[in-house]
């Protein structure tokens, strides 16, 4: 760990990190980003939930429509004073943006991650776009923890300075598709901090 990152013996120092810790039932609530660059809307949503959660799960262009970052929103919520916890998804990013991004979230203040496969884009409204999958869930949490424990790149290269340290959650398949496969990848996920369960 860098000299100048202290998390007293946590993985991230986060506060959902260590309400789960303590054994307390966390609470955590979500805030969706506009299709817009209104940052009123963030903070309105936000003001509705302090007090009230743990933190807040910030989706990340969610059933595949243009929404504002979750890294935007989510450090909006953040500067309102409450935690977020940013989404991630395999399907907008190839590793390489995937780690800068993580790196500008976390220089932001943002200490939690959600990493999920994403829905398909034929789903949304740029069903012409293309997806990436460079990685696929399991590999970019991997990719994250290795970047937080072992400071290194995906490729090897060492962190030149502070690395990422991140509190990092998994998400189950849904139900219709939880197949032997798709739970041999849950067993994976578990072997992370947290799994984020989702309404079915």
């Amino acid at each position: 760990m860098s000299a100048d990152v202290s998390t007293n013996g946590y993985l991230s120092g986060s506060n959902l990190e260590k309400v789960l810790r303590s054994g307390v039932f966390a609470v955590t609530g979500e805030v969706g980003p506009p299709q817009s660059a209104d940052a009123k809307v963030i903070r309105e949503k936000a003001s509705l939930l302090i007090g009230n959660c743990d933190a807040v799960n910030i989706t990340d262009n969610q059933t595949a429509i243009v929404r504002m970052s979750s890294i935007g929103a989510g450090t909006l919520v953040l500067n309102q004073g409450l935690e977020p916890i940013i989404q991630m998804v395999c399907r907008d990013r190839n590793r390489l943006a995937m780690q800068s991004d993580l790196l500008g979230a976390y220089a932001l203040g943002i200490r939690n991650l959600l990493c999920l496969s994403g829905d398909h884009q034929t789903f949304g409204n740029h069903p012409n776009s293309k997806n990436v999958y460079d990685l696929d869930s399991v590999q970019m949490i991997q990719m994250v923890a290795e970047m937080r424990d072992k400071h290194v790149f995906q490729c090897g290269d060492p962190i030149k300075g502070v690395e990422p340290r991140f509190f990092v959650g998994a998400a189950p398949p849904p139900l219709p598709v939880r197949s032997n496969t798709a739970l041999t990848g849950l067993r994976k996920k578990f072997r992370q901090e947290r799994i984020s369960s989702r309404p079915n």
